[in-house]
C-alpha cells in the first residue's frame, strides 16, 4: 500500500476479475464471493478504505447488526431521522408571494438567510407570517398525508 489510496482505488478498475480476485484474498483472508466485478471492485475500495482510516464504529456496528436482524437499535439513534427529512446538504426551494426562498438541510438543522433554524416548520412560520406545517410548506408531504 505504498500508491496513494485513490490510485490504488482507480487502479481496480483496471483489474481483471481473477485479479480481483487475488486482490481479495489478500485484502480480506477469504475466497471471494461469486459475485461480479462491480462489487468485487465496490468491497475492496471499501477495504482499503477501511484498512487505512479504520472501520465503523462499535456502535455503529451494533446498530447496522440490529437493524439487520430486524430489531430495533437500543436507545434513539443519533442516526435516525424523521420520515420526512430530507439528508443534510439538500437544498429546499420553495416560492412564496413571488419571492424565491432557498433552505439548506445540515445535519442538526436547516440554514435559512444565514441563521440556523431547528424546525422547517418555524421557516415556514417566518417566510408566511403564518403558523405552518414545514415540511407540508416545503412540499415534503402531501395535504392530509400523515407521513
Amino acid at each position: 500500500m505504498t500508491t496513494p489510496i485513490l490510485k490504488q482505488i482507480a487502479a481496480l478498475h483496471d483489474l481483471d476479475h481473477g485479479e480481483l480476485k487475488a486482490l481479495w484474498r489478500e485484502y480480506y483472508g477469504s475466497e471471494p464471493p461469486g459475485y461480479r466485478r462491480g462489487f468485487l471492485i465496490k468491497a475492496l475500495a471499501y477495504r482499503i478504505q477501511e484498512l487505512t482510516y479504520g472501520g465503523l464504529s462499535k456502535e455503529a456496528r451494533e446498530e447496522l447488526d440490529a437493524r439487520i436482524k430486524g430489531e430495533a437499535p437500543r436507545g434513539k439513534s443519533r442516526h435516525s431521522l424523521p420520515k420526512d427529512r430530507p439528508v443534510a446538504g439538500t437544498r429546499l426551494i420553495r416560492e412564496w408571494q413571488g419571492v424565491e426562498h432557498h433552505v439548506t438541510v445540515l445535519t442538526d438543522g436547516y440554514e435559512y438567510q444565514g441563521r440556523k433554524y431547528r424546525s422547517l416548520s418555524a421557516i415556514a412560520r417566518a417566510i408566511a407570517g403564518t403558523r405552518w406545517n414545514g415540511p407540508l410548506f416545503f412540499g415534503l408531504r402531501r395535504p392530509g398525508s400523515l407521513t
